[in-house]
């Protein structure tokens, strides 16, 4: 079963996710200049979202991406009544989780040329995507394993030590959905029950700057004691979501019960989570105009984003937002024409639309109740 969802959502002034300049990110399409969010901020802003926490943090089911996996596991060895210098012990490798098989440097390697001790690195060679519920698991490992060795671990590699651990796998539902792509032995790798795509706005855009000055409040001169310029634009977004249902209850170990919970949960951030880039200068938090979501039992993912080839714009009475959702109804239906496409369809809009063979749902709540049913089996 494949689940789908399309959201338009406009945008007052703001620079939500920037590029390495600090303009708003942006991307070419149908020969137009388009405002963009990437896939990767939608995604961190969805994992972060109180519809996730709510969800899963009481449970311990949303995962943790860091540096910190030395400081994480010290804490478990600590609780596990370890003594500090065994656990400094077993610590000596674990930075090295990811990097394996790299070149060691002097201090990995045994210490300084000097004869020093090198201290344990607090933080990973590689930024590691894990479940918090990884780390008792992979504390209590590593401590049986430092114990069987004994006297040879100090001799012992990062790569052998993976090995004997074996690959860890989460059981965490933002890995599920997103997926973990790892280096590393120890952890599992997770193949992607959800793709995200590149939010991209139906209009064209030009970019504009906000030339602005600061004023020092104890100085006695006129004029500025800063001066700077920020650049943003105000763009109507088509964001596309799709889920593998039988993946992702294959990524939390075939419960059903809380891949449903997963999807009722992502349908609610999506909509609801905002990019948090320059939110305190802008404050751009606005909800979507139209949230529609496709079910069906073929797995055909189809983004409507080849609708706004031609730029959504404002005519007559009719925003653009407005044009946008004319657009992409019209494209849907004729897809689906051509296709043979024969998706159940639902959606939740601020204003009275018409999809081909969707029914509207009065609210984003019974829109979820709507797709609770549809993956009740």
């Amino acid at each position: 079963m494949l689940i789908q969802f399309h959201i338009l959502q406009n945008y007052a002034p703001s620079n939500l996710n920037r590029d390495d300049t600090g303009a708003p990110k942006d991307a070419m399409f149908g020969g137009y200049r388009r405002g963009r969010i990437s896939s990767q901020c939608l995604k961190r802003s969805i994992r972060r979202s109180e519809a996730f926490k709510d969800a899963f943090e009481k449970d311990g089911l949303l995962g943790i991406r860091t540096r910190q996996l030395p400081e994480l596991l010290r804490k478990e060895l600590d609780a596990l009544g370890v003594n500090p210098e065994d656990i400094k012990a077993i610590l000596a490798p674990v930075a090295r989780f990811g990097r394996e098989s790299g070149k060691k440097s002097a201090e990995e390697d045994g210490g300084e040329a000097d004869g020093k001790e090198a201290e344990v690195e607090t933080t990973s060679k590689q930024l590691i995507f894990l479940g918090r519920s990884e780390l008792r698991p992979m504390a209590e490992k590593l401590l049986a394993l430092y114990k069987k060795m004994d006297k040879k671990w100090a001799k012992l590699e990062s790569k052998d030590i993976t090995k004997e651990l074996g690959p860890s796998a989460p059981r965490s539902v933002d890995i599920a959905m997103f997926g973990r792509m790892t280096t590393s032995a120890a952890f599992e790798d997770v193949q992607a029950a959800v793709q995200v795509a590149h939010a991209i706005s139906t209009n064209a855009i030009t970019q504009e700057f906000d030339y602005y000055t600061a004023m020092d409040d104890l100085a006695g001169d006129p004029g500025a004691a800063m001066i700077d310029d920020v650049e943003f634009n105000s763009s109507t977004y088509y964001k596309y979501f799709n889920i593998h249902w039988e993946g992702l209850k294959a990524n939390l170990g075939g419960d059903a019960v809380v891949a449903r919970k997963a999807v009722l949960a992502l349908l609610e951030a999506a909509a609801t989570a905002q990019p948090s880039g320059k939110q305190n200068t802008f404050a751009a938090q606005n909800l979507p105009d139209l949230i529609l979501v496709e079910v069906s039992q073929k797995n055909l993912p189809v983004s409507y984003a080849n609708a706004f080839l031609k730029p959504s714009s404002k005519y007559g009475e009719k925003s653009l937002m407005d044009d946008s959702v004319a657009k992409m109804a019209d494209y849907m239906g004729r897809v689906g024409k051509t296709f043979a496409i024969e998706n159940t369809r639902a959606f939740a809009a601020t204003q009275e639309y018409e999809f081909p063979n969707a029914k509207a749902q009065e609210s984003l709540p019974a829109l979820q109740k709507w797709l609770a049913a549809q993956i009740a089996g």
